[in-house]
């Protein structure tokens, strides 16, 4: 099986129009397609949305029975399919299923005019599946004769800030993580390439990181450690309703820029103190960008073998407080150092428990 890259992520969401809305104005993405029951969707309503090789489907139920009206009614909004660009769909599904993925939607290609997508589903973590794509990389068409594509993709244009998938994380209930990871490898042909245990307060974590073989598709996949206090994986794991991503990390090439342009369109981003970049230089010595940029803007940065990173969170803007979205800036930077996902998940915490104290003072449930 030969896995490219993550071909696009879909999101079922209660209205995907307002969800467009909000992805587009705050983060720059433009709407490339639209699709419905006249498009052979049926019982659903779906916007596509693009910028550079990012693809991000947002579909919403029709009907309190179709498949994305039950998952929201679950889980809230969320990312539901991560689909995997492939060379050969029909083989991947063979391949999977023999290997112990839960066939979820067979083979079949979706043909309009010139274009031809053959896609395929098999199970993935929680209520997760995967959606094996294959498709001419020339082709503009999403999915010919499902989506109808309303503008060609763009090229890069100035105001694309960001430009990948560079990673999902994905939060699994406590029990689930050695099995998940062995699900990938075996299945998949992912291998790990990092992996450690965070600790923030007196909460901790454990986590791996496996990638496929092309380098194309990475999963973060992190676990409580019962044996501490509850924290926010246990938090999401509540609210959600079991296993799914917790956020996207979308790559930028200048995540000052972007962090500032994104903020200037109402994106709020975690907070991180002033402490930390006070001990900055002494831990990782000189940094590629000048540690008064990061600071106001609460940019955290760490290096592996290969080179230095850039990370930021968004804050959560779902009434659950369960998915949101990650900046990372590569510079070099293969896999994750062992610093900025604590000092990330203890700025995911303070935002938490300053919406905890917020509701609790104004007596609602959240």
């Amino acid at each position: 099986m030969e896995i490219l890259d993550t071909d696009h992520v879909e999101l079922y969401v209660g209205d995907a129009r307002a969800a467009a809305a909000q992805l587009c104005a705050q983060y720059g993405f433009h709407v490339y397609g639209h699709g419905g029951p006249e498009t052979g969707l049926a019982g659903q309503r779906s916007v596509l949305l693009g910028q550079r090789d990012i693809r991000i489907l947002l579909t919403s139920g029709l009907s309190g029975g179709h498949r994305a009206s039950r998952y929201v009614a679950q889980h809230g909004d969320g990312v539901a399919i991560v689909a995997f660009g492939c060379t050969d769909a029909r083989a991947a599904f063979a391949e999977a299923v023999a290997t112990g993925a839960t066939p979820v939607s067979a083979p079949q290609a979706v043909t309009r005019g010139g274009s031809t997508v053959v896609v395929a589903e098999v199970s993935g973590f929680g209520d997760v599946t995967h959606r094996l794509v294959q498709r001419d990389r020339a082709d503009p068409q999403f999915l010919p004769g499902l989506v109808d594509m309303s503008a060609a993709p763009a090229g890069p244009g100035e105001g694309d800030l960001l430009h990948a998938v560079d990673h999902a994380a994905v939060c699994l209930p406590a029990g689930e993580l050695e099995s998940t990871v062995a699900y990938y490898e075996r299945v998949f042909g992912f291998g790990m390439i990092f992996q450690e245990y965070i600790e923030v307060g007196e909460q901790g974590m454990h986590s791996k990181v496996v990638q496929s073989p092309s380098g194309g598709v990475t999963f973060t996949l992190i676990q409580p450690d019962i044996s501490r206090r509850a924290g926010q994986i246990d938090d999401f794991l509540a609210w959600h309703e079991g296993a799914g991503v917790q956020h996207l990390a979308l790559s930028t090439h200048d995540i000052v820029t972007a962090v500032r342009t994104l903020g200037e369109r109402g994106v709020e981003f975690a907070q991180t103190p002033g402490s930390y970049y006070d001990m900055l230089s002494a831990r990782l010595g000189e940094t590629d960008v000048p540690v008064a940029d990061l600071r106001p803007l609460g940019i955290l940065v760490d290096r592996d073998h290969w080179g230095q990173m850039y990370q930021i969170f968004a804050k959560s803007t779902h009434i659950r407080r369960t998915y949101f979205n990650e900046l990372i800036d590569r510079h070099g930077a293969r896999t994750f150092g062992t610093s900025n996902i604590p000092a990330l998940y203890a700025a995911k915490e303070r935002e938490l428990a300053a919406v905890r104290d917020t509701t609790l003072s104004e007596g609602t449930v959240l």
